[in-house]
């Protein structure tokens, strides 16, 4: 598996119910942006709650997503003016651990009880 070393979120929320086809079509109409060139594109529905990376590696598209049980993504939009962001590996590692890249704080998030 090779996970795309440059990333770029998009600064609007997504219909989550888009899979391949739908997020291919949003990296080229609304990102401006070829789909193919082995970036991730990241995108996370209105709630904040659900993140989908699409990106592509030799053979096809890949899909990475994750479903937060509790709490939400931080939000990045207000960083910039435009439809997507620059992430590096380290802002995306931190972004899905829960911490907010604005105020350096970690987020709650689901632990199994026991």
């Amino acid at each position: 598996m090779h996970f795309p070393q440059q990333l770029w979120l998009c600064t609007h929320p997504t219909d989550m119910r888009k899979s391949f086809d739908g997020l291919v079509a949003l990296v080229r109409n609304h990102l401006q942006d070829n789909p193919t060139c082995g970036q991730g594109f990241i995108f996370v529905n209105k709630t904040r709650s659900l993140m989908k990376c699409l990106y592509f590696e030799p053979g096809g598209f890949c899909i990475w997503s994750k479903r937060l049980e509790q709490g939400r993504f931080a939000s990045l939009a207000h960083h910039n003016d435009g439809v997507k962001i620059a992430l590096s590996e380290t802002e995306f590692s931190a972004l899905i651990e829960g911490f907010d890249l604005e105020i350096k704080k970690r987020r709650k998030r689901y632990t199994l009880p026991g």
